[in-house]
């Protein structure tokens, strides 16, 4: 088939654009409805013109639009076009007092608060002398700040015990002896939960 034919078979001209031809052949497919012959007599002129303009176009005789040379052009544009959603973010305040540690760093507070705690049933008063101790150790090794990490220590002991407390008078009725625990008992537990919570995530 000539490209006269072709351009003529889908009812276009040489200087229809890739859009038209798109189009016309869109067009003309879906008023064929089911008559074969035609059908194919159109996409044979499409596939015509195509080779005819891709021929041309590696000949440097016609000029290929930006969006179709450069698609990853028009997307970035796109893109920049986009609202941006403000990120959600803690205060300055919160991310200096916050901390991330890795698994490492959370690794050693917990196996050293677990022993403690051990020891904490058994010798209240020595196993809080001694997970305060760990406390300051391991806030002070982060950035430095000796007497931050004591007051971010006692924050957390006043906390802990005034919460144990609390929880051990709930949970142990009062005047209940138990072997196994007291409300001290309770206290001392909750408190190095809370000093591990203090020395992992703070700093």
């Amino acid at each position: 088939m000539s490209q006269q034919n072709a351009y003529e078979t889908l009812g276009l001209t040489e200087a229809s654009s890739f859009d038209e031809i798109q189009e016309a052949r869109s067009r003309l497919v879906d008023a064929c409805g089911d008559d074969r012959k035609q059908i194919e007599a159109i996409e044979t002129a499409y596939d015509a013109i195509l080779m005819e303009r891709l021929r041309l176009r590696q000949e440097g005789k016609i000029k290929v639009p930006d969006r179709i040379r450069f698609p990853e052009k028009l997307a970035e544009a796109a893109a920049e076009q986009m609202p941006t959603l403000p990120k959600a973010s803690s205060p300055e305040w919160l991310q200096g007092v916050l901390d991330s540690p890795n698994r490492t760093e959370l690794l050693w507070p917990s196996v050293a608060y677990l022993a403690l705690a051990t020891v904490g049933v058994y010798a209240p008063p020595t196993g809080l002398a001694l997970g305060v101790a760990c406390s300051v150790y391991f806030l002070n090794r982060k950035e430095r700040k000796f007497w931050r990490s004591v007051l971010l220590t006692l924050g957390g002991l006043v906390i802990g015990l005034g919460a144990g407390l609390l929880l051990g008078g709930l949970l142990i009725p009062q005047g209940a002896q138990f072997d196994w625990a007291s409300p001290e008992v309770i206290a001392t537990v909750v408190t190095f939960l809370v000093l591990w919570l203090t020395s992992s995530f703070l700093r």
